[in-house]
């Protein structure tokens, strides 16, 4: 069985075309043209173990917001459609990822049932020219409903004591805690021998 999805979103402010495939090799070909985003999709397919194209038209003459959150969103339903009726996978996952100084917390249940829970230290306005650090949040949100599954991201150390933090830094452990946590969720366990892991039978 191939779990993988082609998702395309068409708005009057983006066109998004998001291919995942999660039996993957963590292949990436990202262009959003919003540089540290792209990075940050990277970080998703690379360290999720995941096949991943994305390719977004937007309106970054307004602001990046409208490009990253279409592009959240039409990732988040890319995993829904790949997972399919989630049949034999593990369902929960997490991850403590350590990036220098940052130590981030990323946990999921591919639930069905969207809740997004987000604390991060206050960090810089941008990284980069263009990346409001402000969207992180908003990332996870879009994402987390748009895929249908309980996500929390935590950030437990930011900077060293009494030092400021390192936005980058902070924003990265987050999405690689993240593509652990869920290359973890998204596996097939062999003792499930098939099963929807859920005592309701569907998820």
């Amino acid at each position: 069985m191939s779990r993988t999805a082609r998702v395309e979103r068409v708005t009057t402010e983006t066109k998004v075309l998001v291919e995942l495939g999660l039996d993957g090799t963590g292949r990436a070909e990202i262009g959003t043209g919003v540089g540290f985003y792209d990075h940050m999709l990277n970080q998703i397919a690379r360290h999720g173990g995941f096949d991943l194209t994305v390719r977004t038209v937007g309106d970054l003459e307004i602001d990046a917001h409208h490009t990253i959150e279409d592009t959240s969103i039409a990732l988040g339903a890319a995993l829904a459609e790949a997972l399919g009726d989630k049949a034999g996978i593990r369902r929960y996952g997490s991850a403590t990822i350590p990036m220098d100084e940052v130590l981030a917390r990323a946990s999921v249940d591919l639930s069905g049932r969207a809740y997004v829970v987000h604390d991060e230290p206050a960090l810089p306005p941008y990284i980069g020219p263009v990346y409001p650090t402000s969207m992180t949040r908003h990332i996870w949100e879009s994402f987390g409903q748009a895929a249908r599954m309980t996500l929390h991201v935590e950030v437990l150390r930011a900077a060293r004591p009494g030092g400021h933090p390192d936005a980058h830094h902070v924003v990265e452990a987050q999405f690689k805690a993240v593509a652990r946590a869920l290359r973890e969720a998204v596996s097939i366990d062999p003792r499930a021998a098939g099963a929807v892991p859920s005592t309701k039978g569907a998820l």
